[in-house]
């Protein structure tokens, strides 16, 4: 079973909506997604930071879905923002998204641009999710991963049998 764990070691000081170690024991899944920036369905942008920043975690959680993930699921966040100013007004989104317990590991940065232009945030994440089941399909019949031996192995697990 996949244990997680958020602490803020004593020592340290109380960080602002996230946590300064995550640590997560296996087995496990890591799942890790991309940045994402602000764009719609149809690829637009907002002009506005408070919807860019709503739409890139909205993008996040689609892509969180896509693996059976949640929010909750996230140990680390990368946040990439054009201008510290908008900060205040990242940290009320991104509460908005995440559980008052248990924050990621988080790191904001700010950049001088991001690859697309009008692009005012990005966000990376990086989730823990449960080891996933092996679908049936995934299950080879034990005459498939027979046929599927190099030669030499099969010679091998035969000489083991004698």
């Amino acid at each position: 079973m996949t244990q997680t764990r958020f602490i803020n070691p004593q020592g340290l000081s109380k960080p602002p909506g996230y946590s300064h170690v995550v640590e997560a024991t296996a087995p496990a899944r890591l799942v890790y997604i991309a940045g994402q920036l602000g764009l719609d369905g149809d690829g637009k942008l907002s002009s506005d930071f408070r919807l860019q920043a709503v739409q890139t975690f909205e993008n996040l959680k689609t892509a969180l879905a896509a693996v059976g993930g949640q929010f909750r699921d996230v140990v680390k966040l990368n946040n990439y923002l054009v201008d510290v100013k908008y900060l205040p007004i990242f940290r009320q989104v991104r509460d908005s998204y995440l559980a008052d317990k248990n924050r990621p590991a988080s790191t904001t940065i700010a950049i001088s641009g991001l690859a697309r232009e009008g692009a005012l945030i990005e966000i990376e994440a990086v989730a823990v999710l449960p080891p996933a089941a092996r679908s049936k399909a995934a299950r080879r019949p034990k005459a498939a991963r027979k046929a599927r031996r190099p030669r030499s192995a099969t010679r091998a697990a035969r000489s083991r049998r004698r």
